[in-house]
């Protein structure tokens, strides 16, 4: 059975995807549901709710308001919040009740604007789709709104798309920016990770964007397309100490789990790529693959693969140990934190 889960739990959803590219970028968050979805965002796939603050919200949404799409209360909340807090923007998270009862999502964004007078966004987000999904949109999202005027480019300065704590494992900036700056990128702009809506607005500035995710492709083209602005694909921030474990078995048939640009990283880091295979929960481009990479769409993806291959070492997130040892599998293992998956920071 497709993404039935026996062994694992199950992964970030969507929604927490939206959250967390528009966290810190000083907006209202409102998520449209009953209260469960923003209490699964906030208590586990947002690890900045416990220490940065930020304007999330729940609908509140009652059986019968979703049933009868009383989208009139939802923006008088709306309303209030702002008339309370302020913001410079407001996003409307969509979640399972709203696109099961085909919620007008456009309509919310015009009544919300003309309401409080500032940019409001409604992303399709379901509840039903990984984390990636909701990242793609909310990038996108974000830049056609605010990213509209040409400026004088800056040398050195590159923007980062795609980093977010769900995506790099990272709850902040600091880590992140250490690692650019020993890859030489001093003058880097971690979009909505130590940054601000301003920041977005200036992304005309940047000399090139460096792509970490496949989330945020979307983005990088639209910029290209809008300002010229050329991008590559990088992933910058594999913690140190699982290279070098990693460098270690250069040669060996190796299996990497990880989002795809991280683990394509990993992969050529090690060398020797022929003898190694990546494979990912998660979104995948066949562009970026090589021959025998596997898009999981389930657990029974990974027990087929591992009944079929004989790795001698495999590199993931440790929360797949239970499923990779039913399978019998007898050779080594390397932890590599993935947040969507296990709700594990690498710092």
């Amino acid at each position: 059975m497709k993404k039935f889960l026996k062994y694992m739990s199950p992964f970030a959803p969507d929604q927490s995807g939206v959250c967390g590219v528009f966290y810190e970028l000083g907006g209202l968050i409102i998520i449209c549901d009953a209260g469960g979805c923003a209490g699964n965002i906030c208590g586990f796939d947002e690890p900045r709710w416990f220490d940065k603050k930020s304007a999330v919200f729940s609908a509140g949404l009652r059986d019968m308001d979703a049933i009868m799409g009383r989208d009139d209360k939802l923006i008088q909340k709306l309303s209030l919040a702002y008339e309370q807090l302020g913001g410079k923007f407001a996003v409307i998270v969509s979640t399972p009740v709203p696109a099961i009862i085909a919620t007008d999502l456009r309509s919310l964004e015009r009544m919300g604007e003309k309401k409080i007078n500032v940019p409001c966004i409604a992303i399709d987000s379901t509840g039903t789709n990984y984390y990636d999904k909701g990242e793609e949109k909310a990038w996108f999202r974000l830049f056609e709104t605010f990213a509209k005027e040409s400026f004088e480019k800056k040398v050195g300065k590159v923007g980062i798309i795609g980093a977010t704590p769900i995506e790099t494992g990272f709850k902040d900036a600091g880590n992140l920016k250490k690692y650019l700056s020993e890859k030489g990128y001093d003058d880097a702009v971690i979009y909505s990770m130590g940054t601000t809506l301003e920041d977005v607005t200036k992304a005309g500035e940047c000399e090139k964007n460096i792509v970490i995710s496949l989330a945020g492709l979307k983005a990088a083209e639209y910029l290209k397309g809008k300002f010229g602005t050329p991008y590559e694909i990088a992933y910058p921030f594999i913690p140190e100490n699982i290279l070098a474990e990693a460098h270690k078995y250069s040669g060996k048939n190796i299996l990497i789990i990880h989002s795809q640009f991280a683990a394509n990283e990993l992969r050529n880091s090690i060398g020797n790529t022929a003898n190694i295979k990546c494979a990912t929960w998660f979104m995948q481009d066949k562009d970026f693959a090589c021959d025998g990479d596997i898009a999981l769409s389930g657990e029974d993806d990974l027990i087929e693969l591992l009944e079929k291959e004989n790795f001698e070492l495999i590199i993931a997130d440790e929360d797949t140990l239970p499923l990779i040892k039913s399978t019998g599998y007898k050779g080594d293992f390397i932890d590599y934190p993935e947040f969507a998956v296990s709700g594990r920071l690498l710092g």
